[in-house]
């Protein structure tokens, strides 16, 4: 997996949970339009043509635990 930053790897986590840009936003406190921004850099780094193969691919690298929960 291409290095993500600290940030984007926060958002990673984040959206594997399945939280909305909305969310994401209200959790790390910036704007949905950053948040999305974020995801847009992690997508375009990763490779992922959408949300779900993005989080397809966090669980794939193990970056992503089913079962654990945002925050933890």
């Amino acid at each position: 997996m291409k290095r993500l930053t600290e940030r984007e790897s926060q958002v990673l986590g984040l959206v594997a949970a399945g939280l909305s840009n909305n969310a994401i936003g209200e959790w790390l406190h910036v704007s949905p339009l950053t948040a999305k921004t974020h995801v847009n850099h992690i997508m375009s780094k990763l490779g992922a043509r959408d949300r779900a193969q993005l989080v397809v691919i966090a669980y794939q690298s193990g970056f992503a635990i089913p079962g654990r929960r945002v925050g933890t």
